[in-house]
């Protein structure tokens, strides 16, 4: 292969697009002596519920806490099964384990890499008490089909938003379809507070607790203990957590937030881009998307073609780093992980589609901050190393 790089510097995978009004904001911040949650946070939660459609929303410290927080609030009984995707990150599986809860995993169909909703059927038994549908990289689960489930079965339903901002199914923004929705403002998403989150209730009382226990389990009224309305005392009504949002990180989000819909054209423009350039090349490209569903284009995900060539997904990873040009991989699949494969008896061949994609599957840069270089950069870097 030839990795001789010709880029001066390296392309991060997943670096913000951070403009001067996030830089004057938080400076505003900081000039106010208003650090912590504040009105700058209100304000993130008030434009979050707007955007979205959403009628209550709680802004917290990472999309982490936002999953956790959700599943508490769900009071499920202790050892209750919880089925997820083993396609997603490890906190998805994490928080269930953090709530007391025995995680399940399901398969994920091979095209979409969501969630195979005929498995989670499958997977359902008398302990089964919710799911956690994640929708993967942008691309929108079937709502339609796991709430109808989740009917049928009296399941809770709590959706992993982490890569879906702008994801729509019927003109509806993920996340109002569950019980409770839950997004990332993680450094690589689409938008971003450095470290935060958001949850998305369906009602004022959910909104209500969710706050309180992002907050030691304080009541509501501690939010407001050191504003210029004088003193409030305050009670601890549960054991919660510091899964709060600060106004210095909400700075960030209020001005990322405004620009979402521009970044999301600089995204597709950049997405039609590689779809257009990439083929021809040994590899599996995202699908399509159908046209009653709107994709955020969070991750633009390749698979190496393993009946095309002998390049193997981790030998080009490497060879794309030495060529300056950072990747992600989206992801192992958690069922494979040593903590869930020892404590939950897992093994090769469980979940054979996740094991598919888990193999050969790669993220190349995508985000507002991709200048039209560096994504020639990459076509040219994957064209490189395939020659």
């Amino acid at each position: 292969m030839n990795t001789h790089p010709w880029r001066n510097s390296y392309l991060v995978f997943g670096s913000p697009y951070i403009g001067k009004e996030e830089r004057e904001e938080v400076c505003d911040c900081i000039d106010s002596l208003w650090l912590g949650s504040g009105p700058r946070v209100k304000r993130l939660e008030d434009d979050f519920r707007s955007y979205t459609g959403a009628a209550n929303t709680v802004a917290v410290n990472s999309g982490t806490a936002a999953l956790h927080l959700a599943l508490k609030e769900l009071h499920l009984e202790p050892g209750s099964e919880v089925i997820t995707t083993a396609m997603t990150f490890c906190a998805t599986a994490n928080v269930i384990v953090h709530s007391g809860l025995k995680p399940v995993f399901a398969d994920c169909d091979r095209e979409t890499m969501n969630i195979d909703i005929e498995d989670v059927k499958r997977k359902i038994t008398k302990k089964t008490r919710g799911i956690i549908p994640v929708h993967f990289a942008g691309f929108p689960c079937d709502m339609h089909a796991i709430m109808e489930l989740s009917e049928k079965h009296s399941l809770r339903v709590v959706e992993d938003c982490a890569h879906a901002l702008e994801a729509t199914i019927d003109g509806k923004h993920c996340g109002v379809f569950g019980d409770y929705g839950c997004f990332s403002f993680y450094i690589t998403k689409n938008m971003t507070t450095i470290e935060g989150g958001m949850v998305i209730c369906r009602t004022e009382d959910q909104a209500d607790k969710i706050k309180i226990m992002a907050l030691h389990g304080m009541d509501k009224d501690a939010w407001h203990r050191f504003s210029d309305k004088g003193f409030v005392h305050y009670e601890v009504v549960e054991p919660g957590f510091k899964y709060n949002l600060t106004d210095l990180s909400a700075s960030f989000g209020i001005h990322q937030l405004k620009r979402i819909e521009s970044m999301y054209k600089r995204r597709l423009k950049i997405w039609e881009y590689y779809k257009k350039e990439l083929v021809g090349l040994p590899l599996i490209l995202p699908p399509d998307v159908p046209s009653k569903m709107r994709h955020a284009l969070h991750l633009f995900i390749c698979q190496v073609d393993d009946t095309l060539t002998g390049i193997t997904r981790d030998q080009l990873v490497q060879a794309l780093h030495e060529l300056r040009i950072g990747c992600g991989v989206h992801y192992t699949p958690i069922h494979l992980q040593r903590y869930y494969r020892e404590t939950y008896s897992y093994r090769e061949g469980d979940l054979p589609n996740a094991e598919y994609i888990g193999a050969r599957t790669f993220s190349i840069p995508l985000s507002g901050a991709l200048t039209d270089e560096d994504a020639a950069d990459v076509v040219r870097a994957l064209k490189q190393v395939f020659e």
